[in-house]
Formats: C-alpha cells, sequence, structure tokens
C-alpha cells in the first residue's frame, strides 16, 4: 500500500528576515547621516549671530563672536564658540589670531587645516583692500590710508619684519616688498641689497616699515643706526628716505617726526 502523499505547499513567512535586515541596514545608515546635520540650536545660534552682524556690524560683537562667524564655514556642523574662546585666550585678540602662523594655529586643538585656511583667507582679504589703497598711489597725499596698511599688515606680528615701500618721482608707491624676518626682537638688514633693489626698479624714494612685536614703537639703538647706515647709502646714490615707520600694537613712531631722520 502506498502511504506517499503529495508534499503540500510550505507557508512563507509574511515578512521576509533578508528583507527586514536590508531595511534595518538602511534606516542605521539613514539615522547617520541624518546626524551629521546641523542641530536646530547651533542653527538657530548662528542665525541670530549673522543677524547682529548684519544689523550692527562687527563694531558690536565681541572679539570671540566675531571669530565664531568666520568658523562658521571651516567647521559646519559643530558649536565652534569652545574653540573660537580657546584661540583669543591662546592669542589675545582676533587681530593675533588670524595674524598667527598656521603651525602657531595648530597648536591650539580643534584647529585644523580647514580652520587654518579659513582664517588665513580672511587675513589675506583684509591686507589687500588695505594695500589696494596705497599701490600706485602718492603715498605722501594718503598717508594716513599707509599707516592704516602698515598697522594691517604687521602690528600683531609676532616676530620682526623690516619692509621697504619704493617711492617713484612722484612719490608714487611701486613696491612694497618684505626686505627680512627676525626674531621676537631683532631684524637682519643689509642696506646694499635695499639700495640694489631700489636702483633696479628706479625709485627716487624709499619709506622703510618694520615691525615691535612687543608692540612699543620706541627704537633701539640698533634701530637707529640701521636707519643712519641706510639713508648714507642712499644718499650716496641719489635716493631720498622719506621715513621709517616703526608699528607697535595700536600707534606707530615716525624717524622723521621725531627728528631722527
Amino acid at each position: 500500500m502506498d502511504t506517499n502523499h503529495p508534499s503540500e505547499p510550505t507557508s512563507l513567512p509574511l515578512f521576509d528576515p533578508a528583507v527586514l535586515d536590508h531595511r534595518a541596514a538602511n534606516s542605521t545608515r539613514t539615522a547617520v547621516r541624518g546626524s551629521k546635520s546641523t542641530p536646530s540650536y547651533l542653527a538657530d545660534h548662528r542665525a541670530r549671530l549673522r543677524e547682529r552682524f548684519l544689523q550692527g556690524g562687527a563694531a558690536a560683537m565681541p572679539d570671540y563672536e566675531l571669530l565664531e562667524l568666520v568658523l562658521f564655514r571651516a567647521i559646519p556642523r559643530q558649536d565652534v564658540k569652545p574653540l573660537a574662546r580657546r584661540l583669543i585666550e591662546h592669542f589675545g585678540d582676533f587681530n593675533r589670531v588670524l595674524s598667527a602662523t598656521p603651525s602657531r594655529l595648530a597648536e591650539v586643538e580643534g584647529v585644523g587645516n580647514a580652520v587654518v585656511t579659513e582664517l588665513k583667507l580672511v587675513e589675506a582679504a583684509a591686507q589687500r583692500m588695505a594695500r589696494a589703497k596705497v599701490l600706485l598711489r602718492p603715498i605722501l597725499s594718503g598717508w594716513q590710508a599707509l599707516l592704516d596698511y602698515c598697522h594691517t599688515s604687521m602690528s600683531h606680528r609676532e616676530i620682526e619684519q623690516l619692509r621697504v615701500l619704493y617711492l617713484d618721482r612722484k612719490n608714487i608707491l611701486i613696491a612694497d616688498e618684505e626686505q627680512a624676518r627676525g626674531t621676537v626682537d631683532h631684524v637682519p638688514v643689509y642696506p646694499r641689497e635695499i639700495i640694489r633693489r631700489a636702483l633696479e626698479l628706479n625709485a627716487s624714494a624709499l619709506i622703510l616699515v618694520h615691525n615691535h612685536p612687543s608692540g612699543d614703537p620706541t627704537p633701539s639703538e640698533s634701530d637707529i643706526a640701521m636707519t643712519a647706515q641706510i639713508a648714507r647709502a642712499a644718499d650716496s646714490m641719489g635716493i631720498t628716505i622719506h621715513d621709517h615707520l616703526i608699528i607697535g600694537k595700536s600707534r606707530e613712531l615716525s624717524f622723521r617726526s621725531e627728528g631722527l631722520l
């Protein structure tokens, strides 16, 4: 007697486990992606800061908040207030943060390439705008613009820097060049190189500019001696030294005004 019966079809589960696993994985990935979006409280904070800046400008904001605005682009989905405060505490103020070297900036926790790039971009923009007001223009009739440019470029540097401004016969700035960099309280100066470059440019006059990282623009004995040496070399070639400016943190000193030139 045949006891075999036709096999009955196997019932399928309502939800395939493989399908469920796939959907769960997709859901997890979606959640992870969603977590990268800016939290609403941060978005609101950023919107408020931007609105305050648009309404009142930079003067209405403390240094760390202005720095936050700069950092928004570099770090789009995190609270940057702690980093802004660390940078201000480390360097002292907004301007010194912008003028710090990339290696010094990298010493601060939370600073990466994106932050360094954003800060140096803002610094470069400020310097270019200030430089545009003096380049290829009569310097002696736009003296305040020159001082503003020098302060923007040099007043917050951590090492001494000597710049030479070369002028033509009409006292129009034809070149602005860094002649040397030094340490926190000394910069090597080579008068022959300065005069050689002036002759190459067919310059008729010079303005020397260097900074004092200490913030005090009072000239040292070596500053005075160096200026006299350059003036003698320039005079022998028929080149005028209009002035030597020492740039401090909040003020400058003019050798011409002080009777030192």
